[in-house]
């Protein structure tokens, strides 16, 4: 899939896109982050889960977002018990080194199961349809009272990464105060398990079609980041959430540039 050079918002300044105060000094060093897509078949085909986050927020305050978040130093256990593709091949398909992509791979399950309760792991052979055990888990794991590596090895779990495939590469605007080199990731919702909107960080979640997410943003009725917004307009060319994971992708890192005119946002997509 050819990516755009340019990608046009109609949004005003200011709507959850921030400017940093030393405009003229250097950028933010941006901080490693992953995102995961999780999608299932609706009735009307493809649905993605989508949360709306919390105003206030340090970062996207107020947006409509996918569940995700920074990698914590305690991603990088080697310790964590682990099944489907290993460290490396994850590394030579984000362009980083194997600790940085056992990090993010890590911070991949652990963010998504804190903000949405689905779990990607189980035993080697099996994947969780049950994670109501785990609930006071997710609460620790939030909170950061335990990691994820001590949580998976007290409760005798797997880290399933061959439920997860490589999407896409994004690193935060040099504009912006606060910035993210994030990978983004999609999976499947495992069978038995459901996604719900118990976490902290989002006033309301819920699963949407792409395009009626998309619909919702030109009418005003919700925000959306650059990346949410064009990984959007991919997924709903897909007909099945498995045509989703099985769609060959190749992994750009997009660096995006903001353009303010005439109180709008037009975003220059930059691969390098």
């Amino acid at each position: 899939m050819e990516q755009p050079k340019e990608f046009v918002f109609d949004i005003p300044v200011g709507a959850g896109v921030a400017t940093r105060a030393n405009a003229d000094g250097p950028p933010a060093t941006p901080k490693d982050a992953a995102t995961v897509i999780l999608v299932q078949d609706g009735a009307d085909g493809v649905e993605v889960f989508l949360q709306h986050r919390v105003k206030g927020m340090p970062f996207a305050g107020g947006m409509t977002v996918f569940p995700g978040g920074g990698v914590d130093r305690r991603d990088a256990d080697t310790s964590v018990a682990w099944a489907g593709p290993d460290p490396s091949w994850w590394a030579s398909r984000f362009g980083c080194d194997e600790a940085l992509a056992r990090a993010l791979t890590c911070a991949a399950v652990r963010e998504t199961f804190e903000e949405s309760g689905v779990l990607l792991a189980g035993g080697a052979d099996e994947v969780l349809t049950d994670v109501t055990p785990y609930a006071a888990a997710r609460q620790a794991l939030e909170t950061r009272e335990v990691s994820l590596a001590g949580f998976l090895a007290g409760a005798g779990l797997t880290l399933r990464a061959d439920l997860l495939r490589p999407w896409a590469h994004w690193i935060t605007p040099e504009q912006e105060p606060r910035r993210y080199d994030t990978r983004f990731y999609v999976a499947k919702l495992p069978e038995g398990q459901e996604a719900d909107g118990a976490t902290s960080e989002a006033s309301s979640s819920g699963w949407q079609r792409p395009e009626d997410a998309i619909a919702d943003a030109r009418e005003g009725r919700r925000m959306l980041m650059p990346p949410t917004w064009l990984t959007l307009s991919e997924l709903a060319e897909f007909a099945t959430a498995d045509d989703v994971l099985a769609a060959p992708r190749e992994i750009v890192r997009i660096a995006p540039t903001l353009v303010r005119e005439n109180g709008h946002v037009r975003v220059v997509l930059e691969p390098r």
